[in-house]
């Protein structure tokens, strides 16, 4: 397929001719402060007052973080550090507003803005690198913008904002937006190195140098290595590779060139739900009985191979140890000049890579092997070509494929999908952007959002395995006294859904923003922006049949094929958002803001291969959301809250049943609610930080697709973002004649939710503590330690994705991951 990137060559050439023609400017070039965000020497950190942000800001220069009319969340190195987060989706916790479901492991999270329904995946959220999206699709099966990322020392820092301005900016997210800025070297000479050491043999080196290499030329690499079994022992290494990033700055006249690149190779093991106990209603209780909720794995080295039969002849290997990983390359350009009066903006991403699921999906409920058999024996009977080959089943074995023997008749089992998924992803993007103050205090910007990004996927889903419900868990192979094989080396269900598609998507947006300082104390401002996204899929077609003519091997029979052809696919959508909004100063660093948004979010490229061979059309979403805040910030407390209100239409969601089958759901939504955080400083090297949020959303204008869903669902709570979830995280620095050291931790509480759509499946509120010291000693050694969810809390982010409704007795649920603790030291120089 031919992909076109018309705004490539023009993008870089500017930069690079900017670059060119400063060379031989003056040695020491003049400060680029204006057009820098707040980044300084660590002996010269900004007050909270004076703290700059660049996220959401139109303009070619950042903003004060007090004066910015939106909601938006900061942390510092150190900041994301202290919140210990298990993955990049994690650090979302921070932001109020943002639940994100990390209970997976380092990938494939789900994340939930309040008020934004998703049910699943991370539709709402975009990462950002130095302000441009990592990928312009928030959300693609088995891919999101987080688990193309990972955090490490070549962060400066991180910006966080909910709705805002972006709406019209950058590709236009109307949820959150989670921008991470690279570190330039322009702060000083640094360098360090790391050795982690953590629970589940957990070893990690981390390295970063950046600095000045000559006049106006600044340089930064670094990165990590890291290897470990995780909290849940698979046996093998649950994450296993590294990142590498470095940069390159120039200094210009009134502006600075910076150039990055990064590349990731890291395995992440992917996990889903495991039995857990619970009551007559389906309310979850606590363990399943030999399953340890917060460290058990359905992983382990007897179910980390499997080779599945994809039509006949023709075989897949999976290897579990791949996971849910990446491997993906980086490149772009931050160009920022002010040429006359204009202050010039581009930022040009290109990415490329792959990214690959080998993981397990579970299924049905556990079950004796010996239920298992008698419903075994009345499939094989009820086979008309399998009685024919062999007569009536009567009875059957059970034997465990490592050889050890029969299985015990009240042993329990279950099944788990082994899905393989692989998906080659392209993406370039770029914003061109200027801000001319077309007179004092009015400031006018326009610019253009060009995105060209593909996808190439191979699936096949389904594969089931029948195995032990316990942890670390041997496969079974099953036969009847007839001769019909049910289970085969584990594997007892085909292929459910093959897929090999290709996609191509092309984002062309015009925006335009208006900021007019009216007086000291009223600040207002507007945004339009008009987007045309145009999809082109082809898509394989499948049939189902048996993999081979023996009517007694059960196991590979309905088998979902590819049959070589295609078809064609192409949609082409256009909408308009828009901001408005303004800040009144009642003193300098008190704030009142007020925000309305009409924002939208195209159809994915899973949207479109929903609808393909039907009438219907994959729908674009209509976001509204109205917002009014305060922000305060002095030396001895900070405040930043809002309420809002959110307006949803033309949402549309698929739900992947056990018998591999799929539901679609249209529906609206409707949700008010308030974010908080802040901070209170009573006295010296003490403080105690606050977050969270209340929502109260519900379903509107509910419609299933299929009729087993029916429309009752209008008025239901929203699924997987409870109403109501806080943190609080008290801090306290001793100083020493040798350093210092610094105590730290956070309670967090997360109210109760609903798995699905249908409120049918609780998932209980719960809290977690985490803590953490480091002490400083001298300029050049640190030695952290930290600990999470100590009290070892059984917390559940997730219940039965595969099915509709609630079960009793025990139901598959997805836990948060146990107690874990971590050390570090680092090598300052």
């Amino acid at each position: 397929m031919q992909v076109h990137r018309p705004f490539l060559l023009s993008s870089i050439t500017l930069a690079v001719l900017s670059l060119i023609n400063q060379a031989s400017a003056a040695d020491t070039p003049p400060n680029s402060s204006e057009v820098s965000s707040t980044v300084v020497a660590p002996e010269n950190k900004p007050t909270e007052a004076q703290q700059v942000v660049v996220t959401g800001s139109a303009l070619g220069r950042g903003l004060r973080k007090v004066d910015a009319p939106y909601s938006i969340t900061t942390a510092t190195e150190e900041q994301m550090k202290e919140a210990a987060p298990l993955s990049t989706a994690d650090l979302f916790k921070i932001v109020p507003g943002v639940y994100a479901e990390t209970s997976g492991g380092q990938t494939g999270p789900n994340i939930e803005v309040a008020g934004f329904p998703g049910g699943g995946d991370a539709n709402y959220v975009t990462i950002q690198l130095n302000g441009a999206p990592i990928f312009p699709a928030p959300t693609l099966s088995f891919m999101d913008n987080s688990s193309m990322f990972r955090l490490d020392d070549t962060i400066d820092h991180m910006e966080a904002l909910v709705s805002g301005p972006n709406t019209v900016l950058s590709n236009g997210q109307p949820g959150a937006t989670m921008n991470f800025i690279l570190k330039t070297g322009e702060g000083g000479d640094e360098g360090l190195f790391r050795t982690t050491f953590g629970t589940g043999n957990a070893r990690r080196y981390d390295a970063y140098y950046g600095g000045k290499i000559s006049d106006g030329w600044f340089a930064t690499i670094g990165g990590f290595y890291r290897t470990d079994n995780g909290v849940r022992d698979s046996q093998f290494p649950t994450n296993d590779g590294y990142q590498l990033t470095g940069t390159l700055t120039r200094l210009l006249d009134d502006g600075k060139l910076t150039l990055y690149a990064r590349t990731l190779k890291d395995k992440n093991l992917f996990f889903t739900a495991i039995p857990v106990s619970a009551s007559a209603t389906g309310v979850p209780t606590g363990a399943f009985p030999g399953f340890n909720p917060l460290t058990g794995s359905l992983y382990g080295n007897e179910t980390r191979f499997f080779t599945i039969q994809t039509a006949p002849g023709q075989t897949q290997n999976i290897d579990m140890a791949n996971g849910r990983g990446a491997d993906v390359h980086t490149f772009g350009i931050d160009f920022n000049q002010k040429i006359h009066d204009w202050e010039v903006s581009n930022k040009l991403n290109y990415v490329s890579g792959d990214m690959q699921t080998n993981a397990f999906f579970t299924g049905s409920v556990p079950q004796t092997m010996s239920s298992y058999l008698n419903a075994a024996l009345t499939k094989a009977n009820g086979n008309s070509a399998t009685v024919i080959a062999g007569g009536l089943a009567t009875g059957g074995t059970a034997t465990y494929t490592d050889g050890s023997g029969a299985v015990d008749p009240n042993q329990q089992v279950l099944n788990a999908g082994a899905w393989y998924v692989d998906k080659q992803i392209r993406s370039t993007t770029d914003e061109l952007k200027f801000s001319k103050e077309l007179m004092k205090d009015h400031t006018f910007t326009f610019g253009t959002f060009l995105a060209d990004y593909s996808s190439q996927d191979l699936w096949y889903l389904g594969n089931s395995v029948l195995m032990t419900a316990t942890s670390n868990p041997k496969p079974i192979n099953v036969i009847l006294n007839n001769g019909a094989v049910i289970s085969n080396n584990g594997i007892d269900g085909p292929v459910s859904y093959a897929q090999h598609d290709s996609y191509n998507g092309q984002k062309t947006a015009f925006f335009m923003a208006d900021q007019w300082k009216l007086n000291s104390q009223l600040t207002l401002d507007a945004g339009l922006r008009y987007e045309t996204q145009r999809v082109n899929a082809t898509l394989g077609n499948i049939t189902s049949g048996n993999i081979d003519s023996n009517p007694l091997h059960l196991y590979n029979q309905g088998t979902s094929m590819l049959t070589g052809t295609y078809q064609s696919v192409t949609q082409t959508d256009h909408a308009t958002s828009m901001t408005l909004g303004g800040g009144y100063k009642l003193t300098p660093n008190v704030n009142l803001y007020a925000r309305i948004n009409s924002g939208h979010l195209m159809p994915q490229f899973d949207d479109i291969r929903g609808d393909a061979g039907t009438s219907a059309t994959a729908p674009v979403q209509d976001i509204k959301t109205y917002e009014v805040g305060i922000k305060a910030v002095n030396s001895e407390f900070s405040i930043y809250a809002s309420v809002f209100h959110k307006d949803f239409t033309g949402i549309q969601q698929s739900q992947i049943l056990t018998n591999g089958s799929t539901v679609w759901y249209n529906y609206g939504s409707q949700t008010n609610g308030a974010l908080f955080e802040g901070a209170w400083r009573p006295f010296t090297n003490f403080q105690l930080a606050f977050s969270g949020d209340y929502e109260d959303g519900k379903y509107t204008g509910f419609q299933g697709i299929d009729s087993s869903t029916g429309t009752s669902n209008n008025g239901n709570q929203l699924q997987r973002q409870p109403k109501f979830q806080s943190r609080l995280t008290p801090s306290y620095r001793i100083p020493t004649s040798w350093g210092s050291i610094k105590m730290y931790g956070t309670y967090s509480y997360i109210g109760k939710r609903y798995s699905d759509i249908q409120n049918q499946q609780v998932l209980p509120s719960y809290n977690t503590l985490d803590a953490g010291i480091l002490a400083v000693v001298g300029d050049k050694l640190e030695f952290r330690l930290t600990g999470t969810n100590l009290n070892n809390t059984l917390g559940l982010t997730e219940g039965d994705s595969r099915v509709l409704g609630a079960g009793s007795g025990v139901i598959m649920a997805r836990p948060i991951f146990g107690r874990a603790f971590e050390a570090s030291v680092t090598y300052r120089f």
